[in-house]
C-alpha cells in the first residue's frame, strides 16, 4: 500500500522505488479513513462503494467480483468506525446481510469514541419486505434498526417489532425521506454514518444533499454489459462539485475520499 495524497515531505524508506509490499495495519487504515474531529457531535454520512474503470458497481449482481482483499480490509475498518451503518433492503437481500461483530482491534478505538461494541445495522425499506427470522434480526450484537416510511404496512411493522428490531418512521407517506432518515438516527446519537449501498439508496443520499463524503475504491477492472453505477435515480439539477481528500494505491486499485466542497 502506498498513499499518493495527501503528499508528505516525509519519505518512507520502503516506498524509495515507488511501491512498496507492505500492508497496512489496521491502525493505520483507521488513522487514514478517521471521521472528522466534530463528526461525534453532528451528523456526517459517508458511503463506501467500489467501481470499475468503465463505471460497473456489480459483476454478476454483487460487489464481490470487482473488490479485492485490500478493499475488504478497508470495507471492515469503515465499518468499525461508524456508528451505523445504512443499507438498503434490496442490498441486504442480494448480498446476504449480517450482523455487524465486535472486533478486537478496534475494541479500544469505539471505546475512547463512546460508540458501543459493534455498529448498528440499519436497513431502508418502505415495504418491509424482509425476513426477520434473518440473523441479522433474530441474533444482532446489537439491535438492527429498520428505516421506514408512515405508511409501511401495519402488519410488517409488528414482524418487525415482534424480531427485536427497532423501527424508525422517517417519512410521511408509503416512501423514506433520506435527510429525515439521517436526522433521526443522528437523533439517536449515531452520527458517524456509513452507507454501503445499494445503488438506489446512495442515490436519494445524493439528489437530498445529504452525503458528506464518498469512499471509492476504483477496480482495474473491465465488465462492459449493463451492470449498474454506484448511484441510480432521480438526477440533481446541479451536479454537486466534492474535493478530492486521499488517495491510497495497491495492486492498481486506487482507493480515494472525496468529500463535499
Amino acid at each position: 500500500m502506498r498513499r499518493l495524497l495527501p503528499v508528505t515531505d516525509r519519505t518512507d524508506p520502503t516506498t524509495t522505488s515507488g511501491a512498496t509490499d507492505r500492508e497496512w495495519s489496521l491502525d493505520e487504515l483507521a488513522e487514514a479513513y478517521a471521521y472528522p474531529a466534530g463528526a461525534g457531535g453532528s451528523r456526517w454520512l459517508r458511503a463506501n462503494m467500489v467501481s470499475t474503470l468503465d463505471g460497473a458497481a456489480q459483476h454478476d449482481g454483487r460487489s464481490q467480483g470487482i473488490s479485492d482483499p485490500t478493499d475488504m480490509r478497508i470495507f471492515g475498518t469503515l465499518r468499525a468506525l461508524a456508528d451505523a451503518v445504512v443499507v438498503g433492503a434490496e442490498t441486504v437481500r442480494l448480498e446476504g446481510y449480517r450482523p455487524a461483530r465486535a472486533r478486537d482491534a478496534f475494541a479500544a478505538r469505539r471505546a475512547a469514541a463512546g460508540q458501543g461494541p459493534a455498529p448498528v445495522i440499519a436497513v431502508v425499506s418502505a415495504s418491509l419486505d424482509l425476513d426477520f427470522s434473518l440473523p441479522l434480526f433474530a441474533s444482532p450484537l446489537v439491535p438492527t434498526l429498520v428505516i421506514t416510511g408512515a405508511a409501511a404496512p401495519a402488519d410488517r411493522m409488528h414482524a418487525a417489532r415482534k424480531a427485536g428490531a427497532d423501527v424508525v418512521v422517517a417519512g410521511e407517506g408509503a416512501t423514506v425521506e433520506p435527510a429525515r432518515a439521517v436526522a433521526e438516527l443522528a437523533a439517536r446519537g449515531l452520527t458517524r454514518l456509513l452507507t454501503e449501498g445499494g445503488s438506489r439508496l446512495l442515490g436519494q443520499f445524493v439528489a437530498s444533499g445529504v452525503l458528506d463524503e464518498l469512499c471509492l475504491s476504483l477496480s482495474p477492472m473491465l465488465t462492459a454489459g449493463d451492470a449498474q453505477r454506484i448511484a441510480r435515480g432521480s438526477a440533481v439539477s446541479v451536479p454537486e462539485r466534492f474535493s478530492l481528500v486521499s488517495v491510497l494505491e495497491e495492486a492498481g486499485f486506487l482507493y480515494t475520499r472525496y468529500v463535499k466542497s
